[in-house]
């Protein structure tokens, strides 16, 4: 995904500022999508595809510090790029806290609207990967018996094949049978990249 092909959605109650960035990243052919009422967004959520949120600050129904907090919430983990006429030292804390890639004072310059969008299509990019590699590694870990994963971890360890059958009662010929199988249904040996594998496949649980 590039920031040219990314949605970016535009949060802000005042509708002179949603529809002039709206038309900014139009124009450098990016695809924005406006909402003047947060709680619309909320409820359209579950519906829309992953993109970059634009937030206002300061919203009469919500703050944009609360709906940041309240994405989150609800596993949201696209970029937030907070923007406000009122900024402060807390708030701006506040923002990266909560994971915003950028704080934006208005009147917004053009230029680091786009820079700051491009930054969270990296971000996003990067993320969408990190994704699917735990859930490709959750799928390999998916195919090994209770015995192959006991065995894998200890791999993962550092433990040898004779260590591994005295750590789990098993004659050293079983343990590399045991290891053959793992190689064969992780598609390698390498004890690093079985160790990512075993890391990524939990940390996707």
């Amino acid at each position: 995904m590039t920031g040219k092909s990314m949605k970016v959605y535009l949060i802000d109650d005042d509708q002179a500022v949603v529809s002039a960035l709206k038309l900014l990243l139009e124009t450098v052919g990016m695809e924005a999508v406006a909402y003047t009422d947060p709680q619309a967004f909320v409820s359209q959520l579950p519906s829309l595809s992953q993109g970059c949120i634009v937030l206002d600050i300061r919203m009469p129904s919500i703050s944009g510090l609360r709906l940041q907090e309240r994405l989150v919430g609800l596993g949201c983990k696209w970029p937030v790029i907070i923007i406000t006429g009122h900024g402060d030292v807390d708030a701006c804390r506040r923002a990266f806290k909560g994971g915003a890639v950028d704080f934006l004072s208005k009147p917004i310059d053009e230029q680091d609207l786009i820079d700051a969008v491009q930054k969270a299509s990296v971000l996003l990019d990067k993320a969408q990967a990190e994704a699917a590699e735990r859930a490709e590694a959750a799928d390999l870990l998916g195919h090994l018996t209770a015995r192959e994963r006991e065995v894998l971890e200890l791999i993962t360890k550092g433990f040898t094949s004779r260590e591994i059958a005295e750590t789990l009662g098993l004659s050293p010929r079983t343990v590399e049978s045991h290891r053959a199988r793992i190689v064969a249904k992780m598609g390698t040996n390498c004890v690093v990249e079985l160790a990512r594998i075993l890391r990524d496949g939990d940390r996707s649980t």
